[in-house]
């Protein structure tokens, strides 16, 4: 894709975390098609001039289960979700994570055969290895966006040269690993992309914060020449850092799901992480608090918005992102007017605290 040298390159991105659209929420739109699953959180995802999520599952009617070791859960969504994807503006998904196997290499290639059909770009896993790490190009506003995405969950399901999978990679610093990002991030940029994000189905689930490893390899990854890092896979949210110019959303939680609710766990709570992008080059972060609720997602509100609010504040600021409060969001300039906190400063819970209390009120 070749850039318009003339435009200013602007546009307004949203980034959104796991969508796991199979189980309950499939049996509840194959009985009702008119069930609204986005619910008021539609109108502010078809605001923007395009929105990024991972997918969370296979969309297939493959009975095919992934049998080749132990395995909790298996997802599948029916290929009637495929319009309400198009109905919440998504511009690309990523299939890097621990699930898009689950009914085997068909369900697969099925899910990237209706991607394809309905226009939504996706990257992250293919039907080879080549495939599975070839990025994916998108148009938003005036800006041409490229995404790289990979995964360290689930070596299981990673692609092989004749076999089809996850772009699969240990998150670390090793040389060859940044040799291998560096080498797409300066390749992609010679052909034209305004903006860069990769996005990462990365850590273990519930973990409240990013570790110093991640924290480590997510700036590391900002210094190559990334825009936007867009974590996701701890079902929890996380905070925002703001680095060399650059946007890293560690984790940006649940959006779409029939997940039980684990004690005291609030994996319900997401958010909306708006990223306007002016020149192809972050300006300015809003995050906007939601709620899953029957089988749905809609924006929070009242007492629920202002924990959400307060806790993606609060974890922000630990990273040394101050975000002020703007009505029901919160906001942030980026383009090098904040300075973050010191590396020796990574993520730490208050001396007594536990993922409880972090996420449970």
């Amino acid at each position: 894709m070749q850039k318009n040298k003339s435009n200013p390159r602007t546009a307004r991105l949203c980034f959104v975390g796991d969508i796991m659209p199979g189980r309950k929420i499939s049996r509840a739109l194959r009985a009702n098609p008119g069930h609204d699953i986005w619910g008021r959180a539609q109108s502010l995802l078809v605001s923007c001039d395009g929105v990024i999520a991972n997918l969370e599952s296979p969309i297939t009617e493959h009975g095919g289960r992934w049998r080749e070791g132990m395995k909790a859960f298996r997802f599948a969504a029916i290929p009637e979700i495929g319009p309400a994807l198009k109905d919440a503006n998504i511009s690309a998904l990523t299939l890097a994570n621990n699930h898009i196997l689950d009914h085997e290499e068909t369900g697969l290639r099925d899910t990237i055969e209706l991607l394809d059909k309905l226009g939504i770009n996706h990257c992250g896993a293919g039907k080879n290895l080549e495939e599975a790490w070839q990025p994916a190009w998108f148009q938003a506003g005036d800006a041409c966006v490229l995404m790289i995405s990979f995964t360290d969950n689930m070596p299981e399901f990673a692609a092989q040269p004749g076999k089809g999978g996850t772009a699969f990679m240990r998150v670390g610093e090793e040389p060859h690993q940044l040799a291998l990002i560096e080498a797409l991030i300066r390749n992609e940029r010679r052909n034209g992309a305004d903006c860069i994000i990769l996005s990462l189905h990365w850590g273990i689930n519930l973990r409240p914060g990013p570790s110093k490893r991640f924290r480590r390899f997510a700036r590391q990854m900002i210094s190559l020449g990334v825009d936007i890092v867009h974590g996701h896979s701890a079902h929890l949210l996380h905070g925002i850092e703001l680095y060399q110019g650059g946007v890293i959303l560690y984790d940006t939680g649940d959006f779409l799901d029939d997940y039980w609710i684990f004690p005291g766990i609030r994996t319900d709570r997401g958010g909306a992480f708006i990223i306007d992008l002016e020149r192809g080059k972050p300006h300015r972060i809003e995050f906007h608090p939601i709620k899953q609720q029957r089988l749905a997602t809609d924006l929070a509100e009242g007492a629920e918005a202002e924990r959400i609010l307060e806790l993606v504040q609060r974890k922000s600021a630990a990273l040394g992102t101050p975000l002020q409060r703007s009505g029901q969001k919160l906001v942030a300039n980026v383009g090098g007017a904040w300075t973050t906190a010191s590396s020796g400063d990574l993520f730490r819970l208050p001396p007594g605290a536990s993922v409880l209390r972090e996420d449970s009120k």
